[in-house]
C-alpha cells in the first residue's frame, strides 16, 4: 500500500506535468502568428551641435537633436499570450569610422489593457543622440525604425521590426553649442 507522502508525490508530479503540457499548448498556438505591422514615422525638427562628452574624454562629439511623429496601432499584437510589448525607436547610419551605428533614442512599455494606439506629434526623443565623433554632421542616411519586443506568458522573446522606417539627414552646419 502507498503512503499519503507518495499519493502526493504522484499527484503532484502528475500535475506539474499538466502544466508543463498547458504552457507548451500557449507558446504553440501564438509562436507563428504574424507581429508585423505598419509605423509612420517622420522627423519635424533636426539639429547638430558639436558639444564637449563630460562623461569620456571631454572632447567635442556630435550631438543630435530631432523631433518625430509616429503614428502606429500595436492593439492586434495583443492576445492570451502577450504580456506587455516593449517598443523602442532606433535610428541607424553610417559614419567614416564605424560601418553600422545603431542608437536608441526612444522606448515606451504598453501593458496589456493600455492604450496600444499611438500618435504622437511634435515628440522629443527621450535619450542624447550622441555620435563617437564627428559623424552626424552632413551625415545623408539616418534611418528611423520602430522595433518592439513581446513579453511573452510563455515562450521566446521576439524582436520584431516594423513595416516602414524613415530617413532623413543632418544639416550640413552645426547649431550655436550653448544649451
Amino acid at each position: 500500500m502507498h503512503s499519503v507522502l507518495q499519493r502526493g508525490n504522484a499527484l503532484f508530479a502528475y500535475a506539474l506535468s499538466v502544466l508543463a503540457c498547458l504552457t507548451f499548448a500557449c507558446f504553440v498556438s501564438t509562436v507563428f502568428l504574424n507581429y508585423r505591422t505598419q509605423a509612420d514615422m517622420k522627423t519635424v525638427t533636426v539639429v547638430v551641435k558639436n558639444v564637449p562628452d563630460y562623461s569620456a574624454s571631454r572632447e567635442k562629439n556630435d550631438l543630435g537633436f530631432l523631433t518625430f511623429d509616429l503614428h502606429t496601432d500595436l492593439t492586434h499584437l495583443f492576445n492570451w499570450n502577450v504580456k506587455q510589448l516593449f517598443l523602442y525607436l532606433t535610428a541607424e547610419y553610417e559614419t567614416a569610422s564605424n560601418k553600422l551605428n545603431q542608437v536608441v533614442l526612444w522606448d515606451k512599455i504598453i501593458l496589456r489593457g493600455e492604450n496600444a494606439v499611438l500618435d504622437f506629434k511634435n515628440a522629443n526623443t527621450k535619450y542624447y543622440f550622441w555620435d563617437d565623433g564627428n559623424g552626424l554632421k552632413n551625415n545623408k542616411n539616418i534611418t528611423l525604425t520602430l522595433s518592439w519586443n513581446i513579453i511573452p506568458n510563455a515562450g521566446f522573446l521576439p524582436n520584431i521590426f516594423s513595416h516602414g522606417s524613415h530617413s532623413f539627414k543632418f544639416p550640413t552646419d552645426y547649431t550655436n553649442s550653448r544649451m
